[in-house]
């Protein structure tokens, strides 16, 4: 079977000059089209999740364009088909709209008249198909893997991961907020050999710091006022395991020192006892604030920075993975449909534009609780400009959209070919052609 991928139509006519001169018409708009000569031969090239429409004649000899439509239908429901008709198969058109025919248009027509539907069905198409990846991608997603996404940066830190997992080292992990960086930090804990201990997380920023030092080190009975028992402190509950500590710049200045002497040594001594208990764990700390600005304002241990910073890691932006952003949606909006016993909410054209404009400052966690909103029914999209009026033919605005397009995956893609194929899923040759024709330089993308 013929390579179809990039075919946004398929033209079944028997009549060559009308393919031809159709071909023509569709070139010109932009838009990538094959003809086939029968409806037999249409049926050779059109294949699963087709990504494109088709485009048929009623009258063909041999099977007609109303039997190669019902045979299409067989085999895929969601495939737009759009009939050609004469004056007199204009009954059985509306009879195939009925039956579930994308459009139908009598002759003659005019190519706008054509092209406007074929538009339409595509954008149908694109996120019928997007439906369907994302369906995909969350049955073969490993539940067992704290941090998801298919996106290259996505695979880059978790092969960093997996490449330091068992190496023992401490570690420190920077991002923005809501980034994920306790995903990160429980994917390190479990591709490691300390999968099977304690992984114990505390947030710096939320404790008082009244509180902190008993929380971290433990106190036995009568250590303080208010200690009627013995408490077993986060770090000592870590021992054989991984002790996340997250917002590490928020941790106190004093605190900071005896958690130095804690890293340096392995051994603690809880409030209230000057017996010193051997450790074995590993210190995973992460921070939104660059620590080496915190340590020139004074605010954060040079000593301490220098001993977290072995292996940094850095989680990336949401808007820098936003091919995650279907994905993490999906699984985010399947898991909340099923807490609240509502149906999962479907991708239409609005929220499908949301998911793949919106910048996410809030990232993960701001997808996480739109999705719960989207689940319930309430989230609410904004207005998005519309895009903005152009001027010219339309093969000029053509042109223009497209080397936009090209543009904006290699700005995603910071200039990386392979990555910007993968956006675009089209030929490196076809890449290269339109690179060319547009005067667009990939190198000038790469930072």
């Amino acid at each position: 079977m013929q390579d179809m991928r990039e075919t946004d139509i398929l033209f079944v006519d028997d009549d060559a000059m009308l393919r031809e001169a159709n071909l023509q018409s569709f070139a010109l708009a932009g838009l990538n089209a094959e003809a086939a000569p029968s409806a037999l031969r249409a049926l050779e090239l059109v294949g699963d999740d087709f990504p494109g429409v088709v485009v048929t004649d009623i009258r063909m000899p041999g099977m007609d364009g109303l039997a190669l439509f019902e045979r299409l239908r067989a085999r895929d429901p969601d495939l737009p088909v759009i009939l050609i008709t004469g004056h007199g198969d204009i009954p059985m058109a509306v009879e195939a709209l009925r039956q579930g025919a994308y459009h139908f248009l009598p002759k003659p027509y005019a190519a706008e008249a054509l092209l406007g539907p074929i538009r339409h069905a595509l954008e149908q198409r694109r996120l019928v198909l997007e439906n369907r990846r994302l369906a995909r991608a969350l049955a073969m997603a490993d539940a067992d893997d704290p941090l998801q996404g298919r996106a290259p940066a996505t695979e880059r830190l978790r092969a960093l991961l997996r490449q330091i997992a068992d190496t023992d080292v401490d570690v420190l992990i920077e991002g923005e907020t809501g980034s994920g960086k306790d995903v990160a930090a429980m994917a390190l804990h479990r591709a490691s050999r300390r999968a099977h201990r304690p992984f114990v997380a505390l947030n710096c920023g939320a404790l008082p710091e009244t509180v902190i030092e008993s929380e971290l080190f433990g106190h036995e009975p009568g250590a303080f006022t208010g200690a009627q028992k013995r408490r077993i402190g986060r770090i000592e509950h870590a021992d054989g395991g991984t002790l996340f500590l997250d917002e590490i710049e928020a941790m106190p200045l004093a605190m900071q020192v005896k958690l130095l002497r804690v890293l340096e040594s392995r051994e603690i001594a809880p409030l209230g006892t000057n017996e010193i208990r051997r450790l074995d764990l590993r210190v995973v700390a992460a921070t939104k604030q660059p620590l080496p600005e915190l340590v020139r304002q004074g605010r954060f241990r040079e000593d301490l920075y220098y001993r977290l910073h072995v292996v940094t890691l850095r989680v990336p932006p949401l808007r820098d993975r936003r091919d995650d952003v279907f994905l993490l949606f999906g699984q985010f909006a399947e898991k909340a449909a099923k807490r609240f016993g509502r149906p999962v909410p479907p991708l239409d054209g609005a929220l499908h534009r949301y998911l793949a404009e919106h910048d996410w400052p809030g990232n993960i966690r701001e997808l996480a609780h739109f999705a719960e909103r989207a689940a319930l029914g309430l989230a609410i999209l904004p207005d998005l400009p519309p895009a903005p009026a152009e001027e010219g033919s339309l093969p000029e605005r053509v042109d223009a959209f497209e080397a936009r397009l090209l543009r904006e995956a290699l700005t995603a893609a910071q200039g990386d070919v392979r990555t910007a194929l993968e956006a675009l899923k089209i030929p490196r040759k076809t890449f290269y052609d339109k690179l060319k024709r547009y005067g667009i330089e990939a190198q000038e993308y790469r930072k």
